[in-house]
């Protein structure tokens, strides 16, 4: 297809990369290629076939051969790189495929750099911060001092990026996510856990005391903002905080939770978690705030907006 653009989606099977495909797909002159492994990723998650500027393919970015051929066959002009193992829990029963993780960057990379791509995005993460030193947590003047796998692998990916640059001249752009939720995000993760319990009636689980504070992002908000950097040619070579700044405690969410969704849910706790869940997280958005130039969503408003999805209540059994 003769497209202005064309565009390799890694992990786009997963919660904020399908969201940032549609938003992709919704211009014409836009073609994507999503590749994903489908071991967290779910094939319900891509695009409807009534558009026509997608395709999907099955593969392991962590496999070089798998990656190449696709690579090869097309002539992409961006790539974000999404594909990873991802959830606290999941992540840490098992390390050495998140340690793997690491051929698929170096993979990405290689390929992209003697061939017509102009710019790779990478997915990172808050994760790499750690537990927080200053808060808000500022893209340039905040430690990087996580020692989880899944961290420190994000940590190294955005060190490969940077020498990339260095030493190839390939464009890059870091996003580090904190908590964004939305409609197609599995139950693996806090937002979309808490509420589908809610919905059922069942007992809210929290590990821990609940005062561990977070910030949470609808999905509509983290995939604008990565969408215009794209297509404004934003922030090349450098890094940015995509999140909320509003900060809530996981008690706080379980009890907003409940009162959204009117349950007779009640909050239990188990023990916290052994690794990986930070006490504090809140980024220094003012980037990310310029780049929108509007007010975030509130997670009252998203919680109202996900729990009323058609695709979140077939997701969680209550269509």
């Amino acid at each position: 297809m003769d497209t202005a653009n064309k565009i390799l989606v890694t992990g786009g099977a997963g919660n904020i990369a399908s969201a940032l495909i549609e938003k992709i797909i919704s211009d014409e002159k836009n073609y994507v290629v999503i590749f994903d492994n489908l071991s967290t990723g779910v094939i319900t998650k891509l695009p409807s076939k009534e558009k026509s500027n997608w395709e999907f393919i099955e593969g392991d970015v962590n496999n070089l051969n798998n990656i190449s051929n696709v690579m090869q066959k097309h002539h992409f002009e961006y790539v974000f790189h999404f594909a990873a193992v991802v959830g606290v829990q999941r992540t840490q029963e098992n390390p050495i495929s998140v340690l793997n993780d690491i051929d698929g960057i170096k993979n990405i990379l290689n390929l992209s750099k003697n061939s017509s791509v102009k710019h790779v995005f990478f997915a990172s993460s808050s994760e790499v911060y750690g537990e927080p030193v200053e808060l808000p947590q500022n893209e340039y003047s905040t430690p990087l001092n996580s020692r989880v796998p899944y961290a420190v692998v994000k940590n190294v990916g955005e060190c490969f990026f940077r020498s990339y640059w260095q030493e190839y001249g390939l464009h890059y752009t870091i996003f580090r996510f904190f908590n964004t939720y939305g409609p197609n995000q599995s139950t693996d993760f806090v937002v979309s856990r808490f509420l589908e319990a809610a919905l059922k009636n069942r007992d809210i689980v929290i590990y821990g005391d609940g005062s561990q504070t977070r910030t949470f992002t609808y999905v509509e908000d983290t995939v604008a903002v990565c969408y215009k950097i794209m297509e404004q040619k934003l922030l090349e070579n450098d890094v940015i905080n995509i999140g909320n700044d509003q900060l809530m405690s996981i008690k706080q969410l379980a009890e907003l939770v409940i009162k959204v969704t009117g349950s007779s849910s009640k909050i239990v706790f188990h023990p916290p978690l052994k690794d990986g869940d930070m006490t504090r997280r809140q980024p220094d958005n003012s980037k990310m705030k310029t780049i929108l130039n509007k007010e975030l969503i509130s997670i009252e408003e998203g919680l109202k907006l996900m729990m009323n999805d058609k695709r979140f209540l077939k997701a969680i059994g209550k269509e």
